[in-house]
């Protein structure tokens, strides 16, 4: 059952109640600043969320970002009060509200993977994730709604998650629940997971910073998968500084994830060294002006109205004094849209579901048949059964990513290029079909012009800041990537253009509530 009914019961009576904080677009250091000053308590923090969330969730606009509220949020909230009034902050995040993904455990909520076969499946144990997140003084204030078993923006849990700028057009991905509830300011930060894209896709239609880190950066324990190879979780957040400091605490080793053993002596102290409003001047980036999407239409006027955000943007990073080698062309780039990897999904549920004995299903084929599942996601499942890393067809996977890889590098060193840029769409964000919920077929055109396949295909990291608007008032994104772990560089280039242009604004389906 939603658990929406606590926030109705505590924060109706407080929308129209004066505050002193803003919590619209408020950020990490907004909150704490004013902590420090004694003008803001963690549990009036906390509070102005829930009343957004109140307001705009289920109400008004009905983004229906919100799965599951933490019932005891203000709780930790006066806790964290008291640790602020002995001893102060008691960590990078304290008493930031988090909007995490239902995709990530958590042993005291639901962990539905946006699927009604398991909405009342509450797992024993945290995520190395969550644990993190707790541990540097963060408040998870709720799950987020996703896309049935981590793809495109509906479930058979929770419906359709809407848009913030546009409530009829879809959020992208399957981390459309953390990205619109972090765009109309229903949480500080939010995390979300990104197999193909769906971190820097929501960010890129939602106004949001989004990154996809390099692969063994961030633990995936307690996570459920889809491909290992490419599963990853990253922050989204309103702005580069927020971000960085996110993975300052998600980012590190962790045993039971052994692939981030790789990260051990390739971070930096801190990921925001290098947020420096200078960091462009003298970079060498490489731009992609090429899709890597064959559905891309050039010619329409939706491509034309985001290659004009593009040009634009591409303009401003020659004006904060990066070099451009413009365009850019990089063989074996047509490649990216036929990396498609099926081959580790039956198995890799399969392994996540034995590691839970009171989890409701044990296999991806019982799931499947339970006939639950929304048509879309069923149908593009399906063909997951029965495949194995020992079919021949993964080989080819494998030598693809691997030749894909090699070429990005060639040319980057070549080119002596740190870091290259695209569009994360071609295309604006497409409307919510009628039938989102119902339609068996996968080839509907939420994802048009969709860039964001290069990075999960390599392993490198991405990041995505907000580029700007068309002039049918959509968000557009921009997309930076580099060689793995120089998450700390793309931050610095972020930050840069992000300080000079200021293209994130909130969405006006979702004003202040007048000082909360």
């Amino acid at each position: 059952m939603r658990l929406l009914a606590v926030a109705f019961a505590v924060v109706i009576p407080t929308l129209l109640g004066a505050q002193t904080f803003e919590v619209l677009e408020a950020t990490i250091q907004d909150a704490h600043s004013a902590m420090e000053d004694g003008r803001l308590t963690c549990r009036s923090l906390v509070q102005g969320y829930l009343d957004r969330i109140a307001a705009f969730d289920q109400t008004g606009p009905r983004l229906n970002a919100v799965q599951h509220l933490n019932e005891r949020a203000l709780e930790q909230a006066d806790a964290l009060d008291a640790t602020m009034a002995s001893t102060g902050l008691s960590g990078p995040l304290h008493c930031i509200p988090v909007l995490l993904k239902d995709q990530v455990e958590t042993a005291d909520m639901p962990t539905t993977y946006g699927s009604a076969l398991f909405q009342d499946f509450v797992p024993t144990r945290d995520a190395t994730i969550t644990i993190r997140l707790k541990d540097a003084g963060a408040i998870i204030l709720a799950k987020t709604t996703m896309g049935e078993f981590a793809s495109r923006y509906v479930g058979s849990a929770f419906g359709v998650i809407r848009n913030a700028y546009a409530p009829d057009r879809s959020p992208s991905g399957s981390s459309g629940g953390s990205a619109t509830g972090i765009a109309a300011s229903f949480g500080m930060v939010g995390i979300g997971e990104d197999t193909g894209g769906s971190v820097r896709g929501p960010a890129a239609v939602l106004n949001l910073v989004g990154l996809r880190p390099t692969l063994e950066l961030v633990s995936r324990h307690g996570m459920m998968p889809a491909n290992p190879t490419q599963d990853t979780m990253g922050p989204l957040t309103r702005t580069v500084r927020d971000a960085a400091i996110l993975l300052d605490v998600i980012a590190g080793y962790d045993p039971n994830d052994p692939i981030t053993a790789y990260a051990v002596g390739r971070m930096p102290e801190t990921y925001t060294a290098s947020l420096d409003v200078g960091r462009l001047r003298g970079a060498r980036i490489g731009v992609v002006r090429e899709s890597m999407d064959p559905r891309t239409d050039p010619s329409s006027d939706d491509y034309r109205k985001v290659r004009a955000v593009i040009n634009q943007a591409i303009r401003d990073l020659a004006s904060l004094g990066a070099e451009l080698v413009d365009p850019l062309v990089i063989p074996a780039l047509e490649t990216v849209d036929g990396i498609g990897n099926n081959f580790e999904t039956e198995r890799a549920m399969d392994d996540y579901l034995a590691e839970h004995s009171n989890a409701p299903f044990r296999t991806l084929s019982e799931i499947l048949v339970s006939g639950v599942v929304i048509p879309w996601r069923a149908s593009s499942m399906m063909p997951t059964v029965g495949k194995t890393t020992d079919d021949p067809g993964y080989l080819e996977v494998i030598q693809k990513r691997e030749t894909l890889r090699q070429s990005v590098l060639k040319v980057m060193a070549d080119q002596e290029l740190d870091a290259i840029v695209y569009a994360t769409f071609d295309h604006q964000t497409t409307l919510i079909a009628l039938d989102a919920e119902t339609n068996p077929s996968p080839l509907d055109e939420y994802g048009w012009g969709d860039n964001r396949g290069l990075s999960p295909a390599i392993g490198f990291p991405a990041l995505t800041v907000p580029a700007g608007f068309t002039t049918d008032q959509l968000p557009v994104g921009l997309e930076f990537l580099g060689r793995p772990f120089t998450e700390e560089m793309l931050f610095g280039f972020g930050y840069a253009y992000e300080q000079a242009t200021h293209h994130r604004r909130p969405p006006a389906t979702t004003p202040g509530l007048g000082g909360g």
